[in-house]
């Protein structure tokens, strides 16, 4: 059940009618329990079942974890939810990139193997709802949280629909203890909740899927090489493209949340105008960027044993994350080249100050180290976009001026291209020091309705195809 499907307005128009006709607020949990489950279903119903396991072993891993006095024991329960969690995380996703990956090695070595066809299909969000339980253990483990009283609002929080699928991921401590008092929208809440959606909808339906999709299609479809110009232009596409795509799921499930009263956390603060590469990540799925820290990168030791220490946990963090985008070498590629990046600017940082004695860049350098920034998360982008290593490393050729100039895309959709990352950062640009919120502040409402008439009217009459948002594969 896509946001971006007629059959989702009616599941959602259904859920607020019952949600705010019951009073009872037990009651009310109750609808959105089942709702979720409802929704969770629509993709494919024996998959609920993963759903189910994930929530009870690790509501009871968790409270043995808080009960239990041996150390050994709390080790062995928390063992128990990581294997529960990673381990079907690891079949269902990565099952067939290790199988693949083995055939490879024992071909090495002259052993011929061809195992079956490993035909198993991926659950839509597993890599979300699991690192969404995972946190919640691990936080009881490490004294950060206390179980939960009640083992319903704990299945709500894993399964509640609007972020169910592709996050923001949303901690425990974030999220449960909303669910003690009645939550009912206020008439700005929904109506602002309404206004997200609504945009959500507009950057996935309108500025991603019908006005940026064709152009990275010509170019990473293409049968052959692709020109400079086409390469560069479809690179910069899919910048846009997945910023829309993943922004506008965030922006969506943010607002139908809002809409029934509930508060998700931010996923992207405009990333695009971020001055370097650790700025990139405290903006860009900020729900994933941070998880990461917590509970990979700084378990592992963080800063805290030496530079060269904190050099390696960065790039294990940063190829780990790559991994957990995709079972394929080109999304680990896609990591590690982040966690170059990460370690590059470290190193020119530890310089700059060391020679200039300054802590801040000024305004003019400021745009273009983000500038800087941009264009290498573009060429990162290129490895997460193309279909195998080979195809990327053509397209990465084609950007370094090898081949024609232009061969794949017309002129008008190389200037749509060009002229819409350059509106794209413009806007982030100037937003970057600033929240959505408080600039609508400052918009008077009349004007806030005719802008979100254009977005509906953009919506429902621009002519293409809309397509599943790009991380329901991860």
């Amino acid at each position: 059940m896509l946001f971006n499907s007629t059959t989702f307005l009616v599941f959602f128009a259904l859920v607020l009618a019952l949600y705010y006709t019951v009073r009872n607020w037990r009651a009310r949990k109750s609808i959105l329990l089942a709702s979720s489950y409802v929704f969770y279903a629509a993709w494919n119903p024996p998959f609920v079942l993963l759903l189910v396991i994930s929530t009870v072993v690790d509501w009871f891993a968790s409270k043995g974890i808080a009960s239990a006095t041996a150390t050994g024991r709390r080790r062995l329960l928390l063992g128990l939810s990581m294997l529960t969690n990673l381990g079907m995380l690891g079949f269902f996703k990565y099952g067939d990139f290790m199988l693949e990956n083995f055939v490879r090695l024992a071909g090495l070595v002259g052993v011929e193997y061809h195992p079956p066809a490993w035909n198993i299909v991926l659950p839509v969000g597993i890599s979300f709802y699991t690192f969404q339980t995972l946190s919640y253990t691990a936080d009881i483990y490490r004294g950060r949280s206390q179980p939960w009283h009640s083992f319903w609002d704990y299945a709500l929080y894993v399964s509640f629909f609007p972020q169910l699928v592709a996050g923001p991921i949303v901690r425990s401590r974030g999220f449960l203890p909303q669910l003690n008092e009645p939550k009912r929208a206020t008439s700005n809440q929904f109506f602002w909740g309404l206004s997200l959606l609504t945009l959500g909808l507009f950057q996935k339906i309108v500025l991603a899927d019908r006005v940026l999709a064709p152009i990275v299609e010509d170019v990473y479809g293409h049968s052959g090489a692709v020109g400079f110009l086409d390469a560069w232009a479809g690179t910069f596409a899919f910048s846009g493209q997945i910023f829309f795509d993943f922004a506008g799921y965030s922006t969506c499930a943010i607002g139908v949340a809002l809409c029934l009263g509930f508060a998700l956390p931010d996923n992207f603060r405009f990333p695009y105008a971020a001055v370097g590469f650790s700025d990139f990540w405290r903006r860009w799925h900020i729900s994933l960027s941070s998880w990461l820290r917590d509970y990979l990168y700084i378990p592992l030791g963080g800063n805290r044993k030496g530079q060269n220490r904190a050099s390696v946990n960065v790039m294990i963090t940063m190829l780990l994350g790559g991994l957990w985008h995709g079972a394929a070498w080109r999304f680990v590629i896609w990591g590690g080249l982040h966690g170059m990046y990460v370690l590059a600017e470290r190193v020119i940082q530890g310089r700059w100050k060391l020679r200039n004695g300054e802590k801040r860049l000024g305004p003019v350098r400021q745009f273009v180290v983000a500038m800087i920034t941009f264009l290498l998360v573009s060429v990162a982008w290129v490895f997460f976009r193309a279909v195998s290593m080979d195809h990327a490393f053509a397209l990465l050729g084609s950007m370094a001026g090898r081949g024609g100039w232009t061969n794949a895309l017309r002129p008008d959709d190389i200037g749509y291209a060009l002229a819409l990352t350059a509106a794209l950062l413009t806007v982030h640009w100037r937003m970057r020091n600033t929240t959505l919120e408080a600039v609508a502040e400052r918009v008077p409402v009349w004007a806030r309705s005719a802008l979100l008439a254009a977005m509906v009217s953009a919506i429902i009459t621009i002519p293409g195809d809309s397509h599943a948002f790009i991380y329901f594969q991860f």
